[in-house]
């Protein structure tokens, strides 16, 4: 057996190898395919226009026919785009070639076979990439606008200590309930266990693996060992069981309670803060914190970074914290290194390339196919089904649900899971709804149901409609070239027999990770917030909620390191739940997931293998094909059958005339791809600059990094919880 074994161990591990080397490659460019017709050599693509679910893009590409040299050409084409955001991957359907063009190319004759040829090809593939790859690029997209949102800026009450302590917050003043088995009262408005038995006045609290009690709710905490048997059972039964995180499991000391019924963040430093230099700025960072706290030496001003927004005061303990505006931010705050410990908030200062890839990552929906037949909603009311207007709007919305149900026109619309729902009755049947109202573009942000602005519908069949949503739906907002969470608005929540929590912003240290995307705080370990008599998995935290099990992930650096860091932080995002909501209906929604087979029954990536070509190859504007040299300048390809012509394209081929004129259509006719009637009039010479092409190269190894860190174990934004 022994022998067997040793015998058959090498032979495993050479196809995990062989199969880990195969998904490496999935996604790198060029790509080789070969046909009857010649090998064809893909270039990464490079896009020209994005809106909805549709890009247009441009493609170099190269052909080495059977009875010619190497012939260069591009490739137009519009596609329809499914992403799976947790896998990082894009894939491009329902091709439709604009255009093919070949400009060195004489021969009419094959000219018109090569056109023919590759629209037949092309329009029966579905291309699928790497998302990081097509965020990077988008960059290049002309009019690519970032709308910032009007959002609440305000500086919440800021709590600074120098030792350990967990912020508890109360959503407004103190709502209690009494469970009908136990007779136990417990604080309604708020996902921390807060208890006391019935008749007494003393009050219990559940943190991780600590208790603590105190005759006022709001001071006085302290721990406890001695908890009345009925609080201890009634606890047991109600919190979920799992294992505490790593720094809660390895505190020694409860700590420090403070208890806040208004919009709050808590900011801790392990003693007196230390200071440490930022190399090449004028930066100091404070190391001895999980919070981001950077101090300007010029002004002596603090700056703490909160849900992607600075504040600044001269001090930290006493400090009258100010937003500060992302565009004022001082120009060092840009000059942070990559490898800096503090790199984590480049994504927090605008003009950075962290923030502009947050940027673009804001306009990738997460898309799915959901079926009529098997996909619907249950709402339920607290009472009657209540309306309450939206003022400035044609929106009424019912305050008295946990889901998100509107009134627009007489109609009733539920949006749930991403997923629009109608009905003609507040209380249903519900139906999946092909029509998303342009009422909602409406909603301003100081409404709770504005996150509904970011679902969309973009097609539909009698039997499916094809649906997404951008992060705005989870609270993920631009503001002024940043990306921040939540809208800084407080939301009234309901109080009746149930309690339904609002979206809030603060409170919870949520914070921005590269990697992970929104997190909680560390101070938020296992068992402080989330247990089964209060409706945590819906409301604070936005449509996915607060899960069993959430790992808050990546630390700074303080606790373990830079690079261990952004490593815990990635493994704890593939332990977490999937962030995909359209994966959690376990039927009726379809999603692009390679772990379930669910592709295309042709993909290209299926029929292509990767090139030994390097990616240094692309297309401009005009259909002309150049390769970067090594002293960083561009030489234009030519066919090597004919001599060059010293001439360029008097005219840019013609886009398509039209685009669809919502995202439920598509052209019903081909646009012209007739090539063009001159021919090059003018050839730049060999390695010139070109800054349009300059940019193309920019973010495709801007690209190319980000999918390597992705891929490595280093990145990805996987486990993501908002």
């Amino acid at each position: 057996m022994r022998f067997f074994v040793l015998r058959i161990l090498p032979l495993l591990i050479f196809a995990l190898s062989f199969a880990s080397y195969a998904q490496e490659f999935k996604y790198e460019w060029p790509k080789e395919i070969d046909t009857k017709d010649g090998l064809i050599t893909l270039y990464q693509p490079q896009l020209d226009a994005f809106e909805n679910n549709i890009i247009d893009a441009r493609m170099a590409i190269s052909i080495n026919l059977p009875d010619s040299n190497l012939v260069f050409g591009a490739i137009w084409f519009k596609a329809t785009m499914a992403t799976d955001k947790e896998l990082r991957t894009a894939t491009l359907e329902k091709i439709d070639i604009i255009r093919v063009h070949f400009p060195e190319l004489e021969d009419k004759t094959q000219l018109d076979k090569l056109e023919q040829f590759l629209t037949k090809e092309f329009e029966t593939w579905d291309l699928e990439m790497s998302l990081d790859r097509l965020i990077a690029s988008m960059e290049e997209i002309e009019g690519l606008k970032h709308t910032s949102d009007k959002l609440n800026n305000t500086p919440p009450e800021l709590y600074f200590r120098t030792s350990p302590s967990v912020l508890i917050s109360i959503d407004g003043e103190p709502q209690f309930k009494t469970d009908e088995n136990s007779k136990i009262e417990f604080v309604l408005n708020s996902p921390f266990l807060i208890v006391k038995e019935a008749n007494k006045k003393k009050y219990y609290l559940k943190g991780g693996k600590f208790w603590y009690t105190s005759a006022n709710i709001i001071s006085g905490w302290e721990a406890t060992e001695q908890v009345p048997a009925t609080i201890e059972k009634f606890a047991t039964e109600n919190i979920e069981e799992g294992e505490l995180d790593s720094i809660s499991a390895q505190a020694i000391e409860p700590p420090a309670i403070i208890v806040s019924t208004k919009p709050s963040e808590l900011v801790i430093t392990d003693g007196k803060p230390e200071y440490a230099s930022i190399e090449g700025t004028t930066l100091l960072y404070v190391k001895n914190t999980e919070s981001d706290i950077i101090m300007e030496i010029d002004s002596q001003n603090h700056y703490v970074l909160l849900g992607g927004r600075w504040y600044y005061s001269k001090s930290l303990a006493d400090g009258d914290w100010k937003f500060m505006e992302p565009e004022d931010l001082p120009a060092e705050f840009s000059k942070i290194p990559s490898e800096s410990q503090m790199s984590t908030v480049l994504a927090s200062v605008p003009g950075t390339p962290e923030a502009t890839d947050a940027a673009l990552e804001q306009s990738i929906p997460q898309t799915a196919t959901v079926s009529r037949k098997e996909t619907t909603v249950e709402v339920k009311y607290d009472g009657e089904p209540k309306f309450e207007k939206i003022p400035n709007t044609d929106v009424s919305y019912a305050p008295n649900t946990d889901k998100t149900v509107l009134l627009i026109k007489g109609k009733y619309y539920c949006v749930d899971d991403g997923i629009w729902f109608i009905s003609d009755k507040a209380t249903g049947p519900w139906a999946v709804s092909d029509t998303r109202p342009s009422e909602v573009d409406q909603l301003p942000a100081d409404s709770p149901v504005y996150n509904v602005k970011y679902v969309y519908i973009y097609d539909s069949t009698p039997e499916v409609v094809y649906v997404g949503y951008t992060p705005g739906y989870t609270y993920s907002y631009m503001y002024s070239g940043v990306v921040v969470y939540g809208t800084g608005y407080y939301y009234r929540p309901w109080y009746g027999h149930y309690y339904y929590p609002r979206p809030c912003t603060w409170g919870y240290g949520v914070h921005y990770n590269p990697w992970t995307g929104w997190g909680f705080s560390i101070s938020f370990g296992y068992g402080w917030i989330g247990w089964s008599c209060h409706p945590y998995h819906y409301g604070y935290w936005g449509p996915r909620g607060y899960y069993r099990g959430y790992r808050h992930g990546y630390h700074r650096g303080y606790h373990a390191g830079y690079r261990a860091g952004y490593r815990a932080g990635y493994r704890a995002g593939q332990r977490n739940p999937s962030p995909n909501l359209y994966a959690r209906r376990p039927k009726g929604v379809a999603t692009r997931d390679i772990r379930k087979g669910n592709l295309p029954n042709k993909n290209v990536n299926s029929k292509a293998r990767p090139s030994t070509r390097q990616n240094n190859v692309y297309t401009d504007r005009n259909g002309n094909v150049y390769q970067r040299n090594k002293q960083g300048g561009w030489d234009k390809k030519t066919n090597k059958a004919t001599r060059p012509q010293n001439n360029t394209p008097s005219t840019r081929p013609s886009s398509p005339s039209t685009r669809p004129s919502s995202p439920n259509t598509r052209p019903s006719t081909k646009p012209n791809t007739t090539r063009p009637a001159t021919k090059p009039s003018t050839r730049p010479s060999t390695g010139q600059s070109r800054p349009d092409l300059n940019r193309s190269y920019q973010n495709r190894s801007r690209g190319a990094q980000n999918y390597n860190r992705s891929r490595s174990g280093g990145g990805g934004r996987r486990g993501g919880r908002f």
